[in-house]
């Protein structure tokens, strides 16, 4: 039975990079191949029904050896974030004895214990890094890695008893889209749980609201000698409404279940200018609270500068599973209690995020989220 660890680290290897600009499903080509191989190494162990749809969606499933029990399903997306450039990914395993980790001494990459000082809890720990100059993966081809070897494991055990396993693996978490062709219906699970980052010991049932916010500056160029009351440089008015935001509610000054507004980029000149920013809070009316502030901020503006100068196109994203599971804690107690009986002492915290199981407990799927032994899940997870 091949490891865990390696075939995280054949996964990590193939470039799975959602790509937002191609509406299509998948929206890279990579997360086609690794559909297909995973459908393939299901296959090959034994799982009925292994299938990659044309969309990218992998399914599968376990028959039951037992009567009386729930079908649950597992859950883990394939496609990775494209939050630093490069497509070389070159993983590799160390022995971890304490202080910085040197990723890529001739680019002078490290993990440094001042700014991840959770590394002082992997001491003596084997840990996979990355080179510094792409993204692990872990995120989540962690939990692809463990869904594939848990199946493996249960075919072969005869003494595991199980009702009907349901395995899943979507395209195109990171970049919103994962449940929308999903198919629930045909997936067959009663519940499911994604397995996808967090500590070993975390069970997540709760979620941020998120949206998303677009703002345009439409601006007046005036040559700047002959500006005088006449200008609108849009500019300096996008960066004028980015200050009128609340300075503490942004993530690097909040934690737990703290909401903020989120700048993830800023383009413009004198005539035209845009922000895009998300909102997000695990309390839905707040959240709403937030949209209706940058919309108050938008029309304070126009009141300064005229009508139509400042827009604003605000979008929601997802919401809190909370509101779902909170009526099925069966589930999450089952979680727990999985934990407890391997010897690891469970503990329940919000996501300052998004998932997967979010969308499907809307869509008849409650699917709260554990954790699999990643830490800062874009470098870094133990073995």
């Amino acid at each position: 039975m091949e490891a865990v660890h390696e075939r995280f680290l054949r996964y990590v290897k193939m470039d799975t990079t959602s790509n937002e600009a191609n509406k299509q499903s998948p929206s890279s080509e990579g997360q086609m191949v690794l559909a297909r191989l995973l459908a393939q190494e299901l296959k090959d162990m034994g799982v009925t029904n292994a299938r990659a749809d044309e969309h990218g969606y992998v399914y599968g499933e376990i028959p039951a050896n037992c009567e009386d029990q729930p079908s649950i399903g597992l859950i883990a997306h394939m496609d990775t974030i494209d939050a630093v450039p490069g497509r070389s990914f070159n993983p590799r395993v160390v022995q971890y004895e304490g202080g910085d980790i040197c990723l890529n001494a001739e680019k002078d990459i490290k993990l440094s214990m001042d700014v991840f000082p959770e590394l002082a809890q992997k001491v003596g720990k084997r840990l996979i890094v990355t080179d510094g100059t792409t993204v692990l993966g872990a995120d989540d081809k962690a939990g692809v890695a463990e869904i594939m070897t848990a199946c493996e494991r249960i075919l072969q055990e005869d003494s595991i008893r199980h009702g009907k396993i349901c395995i899943g693996f979507t395209p195109d978490e990171e970049i919103g889209r994962g449940p929308n062709l999903f198919d629930v219906p045909g997936f067959g699970a009663d519940f499911a749980y994604t397995v996808d980052g967090g500590a070993i010991d975390e069970i997540e049932y709760e979620n941020f609201n998120a949206a998303s916010c677009k703002v345009t500056v439409h601006g007046r160029n005036i040559h700047p000698g002959r500006a005088k009351n006449k200008m609108k440089n849009a500019a300096r008015i996008v960066m004028e409404f980015n200050a009128m935001l609340p300075e503490a509610e942004k993530p690097e000054y909040t934690e737990g279940y703290e909401g903020f507004y989120h700048l993830t980029m800023v383009r413009g000149d004198e005539e035209n200018a845009f922000a895009v920013y998300i909102l997000r809070d695990h309390d839905r009316l707040k959240l709403e609270e937030r949209k209706a502030f940058i919309r108050r901020t938008a029309d304070f503006l126009n009141a300064r500068y005229g009508e139509g100068t400042v827009e604003v196109a605000l979008r929601d994203a997802y919401r809190n599973m909370r509101e779902v599971l909170e009526h099925r804690m069966d589930i999450v107690e089952r979680a727990k209690k999985a934990l407890a009986a391997n010897g690891v002492e469970p503990r329940c915290v919000p996501i300052r995020g998004g998932t997967d199981g979010a969308t499907l407990s809307f869509m008849g799927l409650p699917c709260p989220n554990v954790g699999t032994g990643a830490a800062n899940g874009l470098s870094l997870i133990h073995i």
